[in-house]
Order: structure tokens, then C-alpha cells, then sequence
């Protein structure tokens, strides 16, 4: 597979005050998916603006054409799977089927008790999303739907007429541990990593990617075990969260020499996050700009 080049916009920004134009430049720099961050709140943006992921989706395909959009990553938090696969079959439909879906266990951020509840452990998070993803695909992908599980029920939803993209819009799964993995390789399309989070503060670049690289052989080993060719699924790596940091961002050949390591190690898409000023996620736009223009190109 040919390496991509996507990016994440966070949604902080009234849409008539900014908000649109990083979505349409998005489009013109030729960026393979635009994916916004699906939280209520995140981090140290939570006394600011934020706006949802879904609306900002919907707003952002009305203004756009050929772009892929998508989420990076929603997750059980603050989402049921019957109303969140009616919205998807919405955005599917609006975005003429341009449409991802990246979906994870979620975490123990504002996310996690927003709605009153204690964080859930890790456990309960992975026995959450193990009963999450296989329900949200068959909402996708069946006219009506029942269940009743251990967290989550549907009673005779509907879902007609389903997705544009057949059978369903694509699923990238966030995963690092052994059930995740076999989700990524049962339900997902693509599988989304942030590398390891242990190596973020005093971890190096080489160990970085010697962690990327076990856990595209976890993954590997999960895929063939049912039998599924794991080179034939995407492998999507979120910037700004390994040791490398923004670093990536500081000149083309500094961007060309990361993603250049990471394709070697099977990655097939790299996303970078849009430039925010004043943030974790500041950079210079020209040079953001080279990169989506030159950057891929000067890979070979």
C-alpha cells in the first residue's frame, strides 16, 4: 500500500469564525482524510471552546467534496451504539460515503464521568468495547436490530436505508492490548495507534518505533488467526504522541525521514494535527503546507 498523508482538525473554533476554512485548505492540500476528535471535552482545551464531532462531520462534508472525513476516536464514553449508528448512517449519507469511523476503548478523561458515572476501569472499558463494535456493525449493516447484552440493548432498531458505502462504512480501530487487537482484526478496516504512551515522556524515537513495530506483530498474529491477511488492512499512526513529539513538523525532511521509518514498519497512513497556535499542537503552516504538498512525494 501507498503511504497517505491525513490530518486531525480539533473542533475549537465557531465554524463562521475559522471553523470551516481548515476543513476546506484540508481539501486543497490534497490531505487523503480530515478527522476531528470525538470528545466533550479534551484536555487542556476543556475551558474553552469545543464543539461536537458529529455536527462539525455534517458541516464539514457540506463544504467539501472528495476528502475523506472521519473520527479519531470515538469511543463508549458517552456513546450508545443505536443512536451513534443512526448519526453515522447520516453522515454516510450527507458525505455521499466519505465517511470513517474511528472508534476506541476510551479513556479516564473529562470524557469518562461527564455523564455522572465513576471512570470505568480498564477492564470494564475493553468488556464495554467488546460488546460496542461487533453491535454498532450489525446496526450498520441490518435493516433491524435486537439485543440484549451485559451493557448495551436495541429493541427492533431501524436503520434503513443503511450506509452509502456497502456493507458499512469502514471501522479503524484503536488498540494496543490482545482483545483489542482481535477486534481491530475482526471488525476494522484499519487499525489506529498513538505508539506507546509509557514511551511518551522519557522514551526515545528508535524505542518508539520498536513498540509500533510489536504491536503491528500483535496485530499480525490476531489477523491470522482467523485466518485474515493483516497486510490488507490499513494501519493508521496519530502523530503528537511519541517521543518525536511535533518534530515531524519542524521542515520537510524532517517530516520525510519520520514517516519514511514508519512506513517501513507497515504504517500506511500518518496524520498529522492541523496547527494550533499557542498549543502542544503549534507549528508553522508554511511548513505544514510543504508538507502536505512535497512531503509524500519526496518519499519516492
Amino acid at each position: 500500500m501507498s503511504l497517505r498523508l491525513s490530518t486531525v482538525i480539533l473542533p475549537y473554533r465557531r465554524w463562521n469564525d475559522g471553523g470551516r476554512a481548515p476543513w476546506q485548505r484540508a481539501e486543497e492540500l490534497g490531505f487523503h482524510t480530515a478527522y476531528t476528535y470525538d470528545h466533550l471535552s479534551w484536555r487542556t482545551f476543556r475551558d474553552g471552546p469545543w464543539f461536537g464531532a458529529v455536527p462539525t462531520l455534517t458541516a464539514a462534508a457540506s463544504v467539501t467534496q472528495r476528502m475523506r472525513l472521519g473520527t479519531l476516536v470515538t469511543s463508549p464514553n458517552f456513546r450508545h451504539p443505536v443512536t451513534l449508528a443512526k448519526d453515522l448512517i447520516s453522515l454516510d449519507d450527507i458525505s455521499n460515503g466519505r465517511i470513517t469511523l474511528g472508534i476506541g476503548a476510551g479513556g479516564t478523561g473529562f470524557d469518562a464521568t461527564a455523564l455522572g458515572q465513576e471512570p470505568w476501569t480498564p477492564r470494564e472499558r475493553a468488556d464495554r468495547l467488546g460488546e460496542f463494535v461487533p453491535l454498532l456493525d450489525r446496526l450498520l449493516t441490518e435493516d433491524s436490530v435486537s439485543y440484549e447484552g451485559d451493557f448495551y440493548s436495541a429493541h427492533e432498531a431501524r436503520n434503513i436505508p443503511g450506509c452509502v458505502q456497502r456493507p458499512r462504512l469502514p471501522f479503524a480501530v484503536a488498540a494496543t492490548g490482545p482483545r483489542g487487537m482481535r477486534l481491530a482484526a475482526r471488525y476494522g478496516q484499519a487499525w489506529v495507534t498513538t505508539g506507546d504512551p509509557k514511551l511518551y515522556e522519557t522514551g526515545t524515537p528508535e524505542e518508539s518505533r520498536r513498540a509500533i513495530q510489536d504491536q503491528a506483530d500483535k496485530l499480525g498474529k490476531a489477523c491470522a488467526d482467523i485466518g485474515r491477511d493483516a497486510d490488507a488492512m490499513e494501519k493508521i499512526l496519530l502523530t503528537g504522541f511519541t517521543p518525536d513529539r511535533q518534530r515531524p513538523l519542524e521542515s520537510v525532511d524532517a517530516f520525510v525521514d519520520f514517516a519514511g521509518s514508519h512506513a517501513a514498519l507497515g504504517i500506511t497512513e500518518i496524520v498529522l494535527h492541523w496547527p494550533i497556535p499557542d498549543s502542544d499542537f503549534a507549528a508553522d503552516e508554511t511548513v505544514f503546507e510543504r508538507i502536505a504538498t512535497e512531503g509524500l512525494a519526496q518519499l519516492g
